[in-house]
């Protein structure tokens, strides 16, 4: 096979040829740096990468496969980590001007499993700084441009990630949603990207350890490697007071899902989200489609609270908790999103975030009252086709104005607050021809039945040329217009070979 073919096999295939020893770990590898080389530069996807230690593991994976002994599971698949999440020994910038000579000594916990599991740490991929925003660009590596379209957003807080899988750089990378930073990247990028419940992946970093507004998650081309790698990261730590102890193969065999069975509600707009018109049209074809094949598809009533409200004080908390004090010292060390969720949090009360508190627990329960009802819910996960990255955010929705930048992520952010998993569904593309995400939430805790009836969407949408998972076309890709890294003003320092000497790096996302 061409370099080309193989990286455009999934991980599991990669892996079964590994074992079956018609492909090494050796060649895989040398065929994602080709990938890499040719389109890395019109994505700007990948930060900081490992390649010489990436070389050196292929080749030992390459051999104990060889003998038939492999490490783990994922014994020599290289893989993207998000650059928010600590990988020992490689660069770890979080996208901001205090982290860019930062290079963690230990691995976030489900980076370590991911590791431990066999998985080869090539590369970190871009995010906006310190997370914050669904448009990945910041000071230190510049923007990831959509691989449909380099002009436009990937989205984010993991558009790296999900530019990086489209792109067929690397069959699987990490990332984290608060907002929807992984479900936003996902949709718009054509890939799927999960969002646990809150026990499911260990998140020790969290500032606010008993806030579950923000979880670690998967990202994939498919379903199949997206519970594989689920089934490697997964796990208690004692860090994460809401994390929880579970059986190791807990996602090995999901429970079986008939779609015949499956009772389905969707809401166009979450309960009153702005929704523009044209992706409203687009979710309505794809309602019209599944509704044949499952026993119920009739409409949810979402409005489930004063969820905006409750959703921008317990952000703001956590932004507080993460970066008032370092703000303090060195405002100039931080852009203007970051410095207006600490003001934000910091015109708040005792009294608001008891409401919000009290709020998000008032919608949980209407959440679960509502989930009686369905198995899973369906709603589209971006309001907008994708836009310029030279914007920072949507700022009008269908004619209503943004009153924050992250306003135009409502779609994603209320699902947050439910406390279930939703999960991204590449199905096809919407009328300016760019990705389609559909996104579908399951009940609290119902992580496995929700994974199954993706599973069977997925190969519902796989049958027709309008919901299949689109794919970039990658051989006529033109550079963006822009160029990705004209906003860099402090590039990272990538000959430090220690921890930075800076406060250590925080996230709140």
């Amino acid at each position: 096979m061409s370099a080309t073919d193989l990286v455009m096999l999934s991980a599991t295939e990669v892996l079964a040829r590994f074992r079956n020893k018609s492909l090494t770990p050796n060649d895989y590898l040398a065929a994602c740096l080709d990938q890499i080389s040719r389109f890395n530069p019109k994505i700007n996807a990948l930060t900081a990468m490992d390649t010489e230690r990436a070389v050196s593991e292929a080749s030992q994976a390459s051999l104990r496969w060889q003998a038939g002994a492999s490490k783990g599971p994922l014994d020599g698949l290289p893989i993207g980590v998000k650059d928010l999440q600590d990988t020992k020994g490689l660069l770890t910038t979080h996208g901001s001007i205090r982290g860019r000579g930062n290079v963690p000594d230990q691995d976030l916990p489900m980076v370590a499993r991911l590791r431990a599991a066999g998985a080869i740490i090539l590369a970190k991929t871009n995010v906006p700084e310190l997370g914050a925003g669904g448009n990945s660009r910041n000071p230190v590596w510049g923007a990831t441009g959509n691989p449909f379209d380099p002009n436009l957003i990937a989205g984010g807080s993991s558009g790296g990630s999900a530019a990086a899988l489209a792109a067929n750089l690397l069959p699987l990378c990490t990332g984290s949603d608060t907002g929807g930073s992984l479900r936003l990247p996902s949709a718009i990028c054509g890939i799927v990207g999960f969002r646990p419940s809150v026990d499911v992946i260990a998140h020790p970093t969290r500032p606010l350890g008993w806030s579950g507004i923000s979880v670690l998650g998967p990202m994939a081309r498919t379903m199949d490697d997206l519970v594989l790698m689920l089934s490697m990261c997964h796990g208690h730590d004692p860090d994460d007071p809401l994390s929880a102890p579970a059986a190791p193969d807990r996602f090995e065999t999901l429970p079986p899902v008939e779609l015949a069975n499956l009772r389905v509600g969707f809401s166009e707009d979450f309960g009153g989200a702005p929704v523009d018109p044209d992706i409203r049209e687009t979710f309505r074809a794809r309602i019209d489609l599944i509704k044949p094949h499952v026993k119920e598809c009739r409409p949810a009533d979402l409005d489930l609270g004063e969820m905006d409200r409750a959703f921008d004080i317990l952000r703001a908390e956590s932004f507080t908790s993460a970066f008032a004090e370092a703000l303090k010292t060195a405002p100039d060390d931080f852009g203007t999103h970051i410095a207006a969720n600490v003001a934000m949090g910091q015109g708040m009360t005792l009294a608001d975030r008891a409401w919000a508190h009290a709020e998000q627990t008032r919608i949980l329960r209407r959440f679960n009252r509502l989930m009686q009802d369905f198995d899973v819910l369906l709603v589209p996960t971006s309001p907008v086709s994708p836009f310029p990255w030279t914007l920072s955010h949507a700022t009008e929705i269908d004619g209503q104005a943004m009153d924050v930048y992250y306003r135009w992520l409502a779609l994603a952010y209320r699902g947050s607050l439910a406390g279930g998993p939703a999960i991204t569904l590449p199905c096809g593309r919407d009328s300016h021809a760019m990705p389609f995400g559909l996104q579908v939430l399951g009940p609290v805790r119902g992580d496995e039945g929700l994974l199954a009836a993706a599973k069977a969407l997925e190969t519902l949408f796989a049958r027709s040329r309008e919901t299949a998972r689109p794919v970039p076309d990658l051989a006529n890709l033109a550079p963006p217009t822009v160029d990705l890294r004209s906003i860099v003003t402090h590039p990272p320092i990538l000959e430090k070979t220690t921890r930075s000497e800076t406060t250590s790096l925080r996230t709140a996302v």
